[in-house]
């Protein structure tokens, strides 16, 4: 480190200067004659030492380190201590605990417990949206296409423009209440208000005669208007998943840590977020038990429904707790306030921009088909989930267990991603998750199309084809999943790094505009139109199957091309580097002291930038 003081006190100058010492003559005629004829130390006119000097010195060093110029009058001291990255001397160091300064800690930790608390509830959330649209009479897993795509789309879209406009007129932390406290409230009074009542306003008549008239293809879509209340629970659960993970969590964290900290402590909130849902998925389980222990005409379901929800609540308002706590007694980093510039691509120069970059287009490739390919896998599972477990109990029981499994194998997953990364590469790392894909999908499929001839050799095992495909699609969506978050995720990420800055910054908004919407909503319209086309998704699935297929070969195809485009532009970008440090190595110049010796002048190192010959001893002109 340097620290440039002001000279008056410590280095003080005479105050009548001659002119000469530090204007001559030599000084103007380039730094070749400067070599051949070195000016001579003055002595007489040296710098002093003075007590006022040391007085001011020290009342410098204890505080912060800090730039002060003063025209002509500075000096450049350079620390051996502050550049071995010690503290200098007089200096105060943070206070620390277990090697971390306590104001980190203040961050971390309850950013940590808050993250916690929200995928602990993102997991009761998940598991209980799907029971309740997927079990409820008169619905199924068909209802789920249709739901994703009519209600959930349309409504991501209002809550976001709302929340454009009440982020122009509210404070953050008004902004961040706004937003919480509706959700809490909405599953505090579902599991105690609306669904104990729910016989009461849900239009049942009305859908069965409508279903009468349509058919039976119809089922799903007049399945929204039967159980609405269950599909605007369906609903405020994914948004707690988007609106608070993505944005209420994270924007708080990258607001409140420095970048420093975030590279130490981010990899860890993954780690913390599978502990979550291990220890939900227990939860889960736990209430979704209850009913063996109650009477008969007790409705079980409601009973689980209430605890689950109470526990919602409480994590809800712990996490408003810490975010209070964090914002009264954490000191906030200080921003830049220069703001860059964001390209703001609409879709058709997103979908322009995906079609003329090969290297974009195979990324986008990659988040379009794991969309899809996950989507059509798992509908179709959770229509044979609700064929094996009718009852909400057993289903939300065997969820509690699915999201545990799924925890524990994602919390393995990211501790051997990072020795898969560097054993293997980023094209090995890529091409798991679909290959994950490829062997268990048709593993179920193909226990779903040939169960019947497979039927003896299962029985063997103890086991019924149903129940075989229930397990293998389980496997293959915790598999699945936990390929997603340990690899898919992390090589999506890294492939942005070796581009330039326009295509980074265009190819990431370009994705986040078209790729992720059409990954999502793709599976869910191609499920659509085959339950419409077919009557039911079980007359589907072949054809679901053979789609399935068809992305997952090309998905791997753009693997394997991406691969190469990555690796080509790493050894690019690798050989760039090298030349760069290459041509910033600083030639020193030797003076000569009067014994003829060379030596070492005082910031005499050669820099292609120069200086001002006000504040450095010399500057390299006229070479």
């Amino acid at each position: 480190m340097e620290a440039v003081l002001q000279t008056k006190g410590f280095l003080s100058l005479p105050k009548t200067p001659k002119t000469g010492a530090f204007n001559s003559p030599l000084q103007q005629q380039g730094l070749r004659h400067r070599l051949k004829n070195p000016l001579k130390p003055n002595v007489s006119d040296g710098f002093s030492l003075s007590l006022n000097g040391f007085q001011n010195f020290q009342g410098f060093i204890t505080k912060q380190p800090r730039l002060v110029v003063q025209k002509k009058r500075a000096v450049t001291i350079c620390s051996a201590a502050a550049a071995d990255g010690q503290p200098l001397f007089g200096e105060v160091e943070s206070p620390k605990f277990m090697g971390i300064e306590t104001v980190t800690l203040k961050k971390i930790v309850p950013l940590g417990l808050m993250f916690f608390c929200i995928l602990f509830n993102y997991t009761i959330l998940r598991d209980t949206k799907d029971v309740l649209v997927v079990t409820a009479k008169g619905s199924s897993a068909e209802i789920i296409p249709f739901l994703k795509t009519w209600v959930n789309l349309p409504m991501a879209i209002g809550f976001m423009l709302v929340y454009t406009k009440l982020a122009n007129v509210l404070s953050k932390q008004a902004l961040f209440y706004t937003v919480m406290v509706p959700f809490i409230a909405f599953f505090g009074a579902f599991g105690f208000v609306l669904y104990p009542l729910n016989t009461y306003f849900h239009p049942t008549a009305l859908a069965d005669r409508l279903l009468a008239t349509l058919g039976p293809r119809f089922l799903g879509p007049l399945a929204i208007l039967r159980i609405w209340s269950f599909c605007l629970f369906y609903v405020m659960a994914e948004l707690w998943g988007s609106v608070v993970v993505s944005v209420l969590f994270w924007g708080f964290a990258n607001q409140i840590t420095t970048v420093d900290e975030a590279k130490k402590f981010y990899p860890l909130f993954g780690l913390g977020a599978n502990i979550a849902l291990i220890f939900s998925g227990r939860t889960v389980k736990y209430f979704s038990n209850l009913r063996s222990t109650l009477g008969p005409g007790v409705d079980g379901w409601a009973l689980s429904l209430k605890g689950m929800m109470s526990i919602v609540v409480l994590m809800g308002l712990t996490i408003c707790a810490l975010y209070w706590w964090v914002n009264r007694y954490v000191p906030l980093p200080t921003r830049s306030m220069k703001k860059k510039a964001k390209p703001k691509m609409g879709t058709m120069e997103s979908l322009k921009f995906l079609v003329s970059s090969p290297y974009i287009r195979d990324l986008a490739m990659l988040v379009v088909a794991y969309g899809i390919s996950i989507n059509l896998v798992e509908v179709t599972w959770k229509s044979k989930l609700k064929a094996q477990f009718p009852s909400p109990n057993e289903y939300s029981s065997f969820m509690g267990d699915f999201s545990t499994a799924t925890g524990i194998a994602t919390f393995s997953m990211m501790l051997l991603s990072q020795w898969i990364f560097n054993k293997y590469g980023w094209g090995v790392a890529a091409k798991i998750t679909p290959t994950v894909l490829l062997i268990t999908g048709v593993g179920f499929f193909s226990l779903i199309l040939f169960g019947a001839p497979l039927a003896p050799a299962l029985m063997q095992f103890g086991i019924t084809p149903l129940l075989a495909a229930v397990y293998v699609g389980a496997l293959q969506n915790i598999f699945s999943k936990s390929a997603k978050y340990s690899l898919f995720d992390p090589c999506k990420e890294m492939a942005y790094i070796p581009l330039d800055e326009d295509t980074k910054v265009k190819g990431k908004a370009a994705i986040d505009v078209v790729c992720n919407p059409l990954g999502k909503s793709g599976g869910a319209l191609i499920q659509q139109f085959m339950i419409l086309t077919f009557g039911s998704l079980a007359n589907s699935t072949p054809y679901l199957g053979g789609v399935l297929l068809v992305i997952v070969i090309a998905w791997l195809a753009a693997a394997k091309s991406l691969d190469t485009q990555f690796t080509a532009l790493r050894q690019e970008e690798e050989l760039e580097k090298e030349m760069e440090r290459a041509s910033s190595v600083k030639i020193p110049i030797l003076g000569q002291n009067e014994s003829g010796n060379g030596s070492l002048a005082s910031g005499s190192v050669l820099n292609a930038t120069g200086g001002d010959s006000s504040t450095e001893t010399s500057s390299p002109r006229n070479l």
